[in-house]
């Protein structure tokens, strides 16, 4: 069994676009469901591409209260339980076009928590409330801002595991994920401009964490579409040098995995003979190891 009565959380994130972020995130809750777990999906990208995959389009133009809200402002958390969308292999708390103003949100939310909490700034922080939807003075906690999705998810219960897709670009969005999750999955291209997208999300790891005083950690990198070609090789020995201590799992190039997307779905449920679906499979087992679940797997 599983060691925590909280579920597994872990974030799956990238600031570089192109890497399949959002398909290695449904796949690997896809592969999750397929051991027996219940998974909670979470679309936090204002883009909505999760919600889209998954067949929930609808669900990204309803009308409030929306992800958004119940991010934004304490009073409507309980929403949440309205909000989430079944889905053949997980439940969804689908992104919602709302979203587009969440990162101006917190990052006006911070601003009041570091005028909060600094005496020495001798601002007000009422003064930029008019700026903001739901954010005042009165909705924050902490010095950062950041607990937002923490609390969100600090409602739900009888989940194995939440899989957070983060959107693909650093700021407060991404950092409300890393920090409600406290665990990273990062999908990267095994190409040379993935070295940098790396370093940079070393160094918001590190922010964050000095920032917060949160241990942030790596469970794993999944190098995704990868082929044949010299410059993929060097690409996986160095991924494999960098993260020394956690899996680097390859996710070779297959149109089966976008067509999946395309139907709404993960490859287990689009056609499980796939070849990478044991991938994914694998990756699954190894989160299972790490969060410790011990139960066999169903048959």
């Amino acid at each position: 069994m599983h060691g925590n009565d909280r579920p597994a959380t872990l974030c799956v994130t990238n600031a570089k676009g192109g890497t399949g972020k959002t398909t290695v995130a449904i796949n690997v809750a896809g592969a999750l469901n397929e051991r027996g777990r219940d998974v909670l999906f979470v679309d936090l990208d204002p883009q909505g591409n999760a919600t889209e995959g998954l067949g929930l389009v609808e669900a990204y133009d309803a009308t409030p209260p929306t992800l958004f809200d119940v991010l934004t402002d304490p009073d409507q958390r309980s929403a949440v339980h309205d909000l989430i969308r079944p889905h053949d292999e997980m439940d969804v708390l689908p992104s919602n076009i709302d979203m587009l103003q969440a990162e101006h949100e917190l990052t006006m939310a911070s601003v009041m928590a570091k005028l909060d909490a600094d005496p020495a700034l001798d601002v007000d922080p009422a003064v930029l409330e008019p700026l903001t939807i739901n954010v005042g003075p009165e909705t924050i906690t902490g010095e950062t801002a950041l607990d937002g999705l923490e609390k969100v998810l600090d409602r739900l219960s009888g989940y194995d595991y939440v899989v957070v897709d983060s959107p693909p670009f650093y700021g407060q969005l991404t950092d409300t994920a890393i920090y409600a999750t406290g665990n990273v999955l990062i999908p990267a291209l095994t190409e040379a401009t993935s070295e940098r997208a790396i370093e940079l999300l070393f160094d918001q790891i590190a922010a964050l964490e000095d920032r917060t005083g949160k241990s942030v950690r790596e469970v794993g990198v999944v190098a995704n579409r990868v082929e044949s070609t010299n410059e993929d090789a060097e690409m996986l020995d160095w991924l494999e040098a960098v993260f020394e201590d956690v899996p680097v799992w390859s996710v070779r190039k297959r149109v089966a995995l976008q067509r999946a997307f395309s139907s709404g779905q993960s490859l287990f449920a689009y056609d499980s003979t796939v070849d990478m679906a044991d991938r994914f499979l694998e990756i699954a087992a190894d989160l299972d190891r790490q969060f410790g679940f011990t139960e066999e797997i169903p048959q």
